[in-house]
């Protein structure tokens, strides 16, 4: 399977959604992966430590998307990425679809199988949002303070 892991476009996020070593982790189980040039410089990973775990850097998103079978985000696509998702392709990030019937309807036009982070359950839990939800609660304090 080729796994594309595209830059983040939405304003203020530096994430990237795969780090180097589930990119190793995915090349050692037979996996190709690509991961769009600059993107995870904001997170403090150079493409060097990607392809020193087995990516392959390309130039765009355009290619990511156009090559990969699976697409590993951060965040919900915005509309400018929309046009690029294929049908079939797999599609894992955070969603929100509850928040943007534009997003919705857009992913339901797409054909694309989309797998939400924050509704994926594993023993009746939720092992992506709980996380998360955690940061955003102990920040809460100090945003309140």
């Amino acid at each position: 399977m080729i796994i594309g892991v595209p830059k983040e476009i939405k304003p203020q996020e530096n994430r990237i959604g795969a780090v180097p070593a589930m990119v190793h982790g995915l090349v050692e189980a037979g996996h190709a992966v690509l991961v769009q040039r600059g993107g995870g410089l904001g997170a403090g990973i150079a493409d060097s430590a990607f392809e020193a775990a087995g990516a392959r850097i390309v130039a765009t998103a355009e290619e990511i998307y156009g090559k990969a079978d699976m697409i590993v985000k951060v965040k919900e696509p915005l509309a400018a990425e929309y046009p690029l998702i294929k049908s079939g392709q797999l599609l894992f990030t955070y969603f929100h679809f509850a928040a943007s019937q534009d997003l919705t309807d857009a992913m339901l036009r797409s054909g694309a199988q989309c797998f939400a982070y924050e509704t994926l359950e594993v023993q009746r839990r939720l092992p992506l949002l709980t996380p998360m939800s955690e940061v955003a609660g102990r920040m809460a304090i100090q945003v309140g303070a």
